[in-house]
């Protein structure tokens, strides 16, 4: 197996930096939008953009945590229970855009769930979607609205995201090939 980084710390700040400013640009009323994480990267990554939107803008921006455990369409198959995590909303998700952060999209059923989760909460105005890495090989009509770097993998390989809060060590993207 080999592996190879395919973002720095640098280049992962870059990519927060440059999609934050887009986001700012792109949603016309920072008051009706809020941030929303995936458990475990994607919360540290939706911390990450809420505050360099709150910095551009001057405005706060509300945020929240989502776990998707029990609304996976694979809970049966994988053979052991899952650990829950939290989910934290504490405010109204209806008429707003709210900007769903992830770390890695693969086959697109983590975000599938995500959404139905994010539903059970409101009826958005719209989600997007941000994720640090496409990594390809969807099974679902699923495409995020902002990407920081696709990778075309094979099915075996491995997107492994690394961020210094989590992980203790500096932030960096890994590929492992078989």
């Amino acid at each position: 197996m080999t592996e190879t980084t395919l973002l720095s710390a640098g280049d992962i700040g870059r990519i927060i930096d440059e999609n934050a400013a887009r986001i700012c640009d792109e949603v016309k009323d920072l008051g009706r939008f809020a941030i929303v994480g995936i458990q475990t990267r994607g919360v540290e990554l939706a911390n990450r953009i809420r505050s360099k939107i709150e910095a551009l803008s001057g405005g706060k921006i509300d945020s929240g945590i989502l776990d998707i455990t029990f609304y996976r369409d694979d809970l049966a198959t994988r053979g052991v229970l899952p650990a829950i995590k939290e989910t934290r909303i504490e405010f109204n998700i209806s008429g707003r855009t709210i900007l769903l952060v992830d770390d890695v999209i693969f086959t697109g059923r983590t975000t599938k769930a995500a959404i139905e989760t994010l539903m059970s909460f409101g009826r958005p105005r719209a989600i997007r979607l941000f994720v640090l890495v496409d990594r390809g090989n969807r099974e679902l009509p699923i495409q995020p609205d902002y990407c920081g770097h696709r990778v075309e993998t094979g099915l075996d390989d491995r997107v492994k995201v690394l961020l210094g809060p989590i992980d203790n060590v500096e932030d960096a993207v890994m590929l492992s090939r078989r």
